[in-house]
C-alpha cells in the first residue's frame, strides 16, 4: 500500500491561518509560524472583546440614566429604587434611551421615583 504523505493537508491548515492574517505587518501575514502566533492572540482578544463590549454599553447607559436624574434633582441610586419600589420593571437599555430622546417621559418617571423615595 502506498504511503500517504502530509503535505496537501499542512498547505490548507497553513493556507487557512495566512487568510485570517491578512492584513497584517510584515511577517505576520507571510510567515506561517509568526501568523500563527498572531493569529492565536488575536482571537483570545477578539473572545475577550465580545465580553467587555456588553460591560461598556452598561457602562454607558448608567452614565447616560444618571446624568438625566440629576437633571431631574436625583441620584443614579435613588432613581433606581425609587422605580423598584413603584414596580416600574424597565431595564437600563431602555431607560437610556428614553433619557436621551425622550425627556418628558424620563422627567414623568423621575416625579414618580422621586414620590416613591420621599
Amino acid at each position: 500500500m502506498a504511503r500517504i504523505k502530509g503535505g496537501l493537508n499542512a498547505k490548507k491548515k497553513h493556507n487557512r491561518v495566512l487568510k485570517l492574517a491578512k492584513g497584517y505587518r510584515g511577517a505576520r501575514s507571510k510567515q506561517y509560524r509568526i501568523a500563527k502566533q498572531s493569529v492565536m492572540r488575536a482571537l483570545t482578544s477578539a473572545y475577550a472583546g465580545r465580553k467587555q463590549k456588553k460591560r461598556q454599553y452598561r457602562q454607558l447607559w448608567i452614565a447616560r440614566i444618571n446624568a438625566a436624574a440629576r437633571l431631574n434633582g436625583l441620584s443614579y441610586s435613588k432613581f433606581m429604587y425609587g422605580l423598584k419600589l413603584a414596580g416600574v420593571e424597565m431595564n437600563r437599555k431602555m431607560l437610556a434611551e428614553m433619557a436621551v430622546n425622550d425627556a418628558e417621559g424620563f422627567a414623568s418617571l423621575a416625579e414618580l421615583a422621586k414620590s416613591k423615595v420621599a
